[in-house]
């Protein structure tokens, strides 16, 4: 097992590389000498706190990796890691909950880095369960935690197999989460599922670089086959601001807004207002 002093090491070298910067671009990041970052990297001096968390700042590492960081060096963590639903995280929580109610009936879901759905809304729970029918039993038996996105996504009868445009829209998120294997190493086998179903259904298309892609829509639009039609959506993402909890600095609400009106008839037809 790796000592302490070699895990800090190897994870700001990693950053630092993940980020592209030099060793010299790091130092004037920092406003020390190249000297004093290459004898931190290779574990020959103890960089003090302050700027052990200047370091990590300038790196932009998850909050968690911080703590990882802080305690490897042998401090304290500078994170809280609260569970949505704790007291300490009650003032986000119901901010969250009036995120996604304000959204009604249009389909809004709290998720985390590694994609599991934590909170819906009406008309986010309504477009899963008309899409994936089989979702509406799965979800009677299992707690909402326990829904990951990627899994529905890649699921053999999942919602990858209801997108009609999934040649334009596929490659595209698939770039997306190798970009998130950097700070979420731990979505690999996920990602990997995700691949392999594109290759099964896409074939050579799915290796097909993101930016050869023309949408000709300003925003990629995602379009699935349902029994109302073909519905279209485009996404957004909201985050909270400079967060200092783990937990918060993980979470993102996606919001999907209908891409055309016949999409928009349909949710307030069969969702309704709240």
């Amino acid at each position: 097992m790796a000592d302490a002093s070699s895990i800090l090491t190897s994870t700001l070298q990693q950053l630092r590389k993940t980020r592209r910067l030099s060793q010299l671009e790091l130092a004037l990041e920092l406003g020390v000498s190249q000297r004093h970052v290459s004898f931190v990297e290779s574990g020959r001096t103890q960089p003090s706190r302050r700027l052990l968390l200047a370091w990590l700042q300038v790196l932009a590492a998850p909050l968690a990796t911080r703590n990882e960081a802080l305690l490897a060096a042998g401090y304290a963590p500078a994170f809280t890691a609260a569970r949505l639903g704790e007291p300490l995280l009650a003032e986000a929580d119901l901010a969250l909950a009036r995120l996604l109610e304000a959204h009604e009936p249009v389909p809004a879901l709290v998720l985390d880095a590694e994609w599991n759905v934590l909170r819906m809304n009406r008309g986010a729970l309504w477009l899963a369960t008309t899409l994936v029918p089989w979702l509406q039993e799965a979800l009677r038996s299992e707690a909402m935690g326990d829904l990951n996105m990627l899994d529905l996504i890649a699921h053999p009868n999942g919602l990858a197999r209801r997108m009609t445009n999934l040649e334009d829209v596929g490659p595209r998120f698939l770039t997306l989460l190798r970009h998130e294997l950097v700070t979420t190493p731990r979505l690999l086998p996920r990602v990997q599922a995700y691949e392999a179903l594109l290759s099964d259904v896409l074939g050579a298309a799915s290796a097909a670089p993101a930016e050869r892609a023309r949408p000709s829509a300003p925003v990629l639009t995602s379009c699935f086959a349902s029994p109302y039609g073909e519905l279209a959506f485009f996404s957004m993402f909201t985050t909270f601001g400079t967060p200092t909890d783990i937990t918060l600095a993980s979470l993102r609400v996606e919001h999907l807004f209908p891409a055309d009106s016949a999409t928009r008839g349909v949710l307030e037809s069969e969702v309704g207002l709240v």
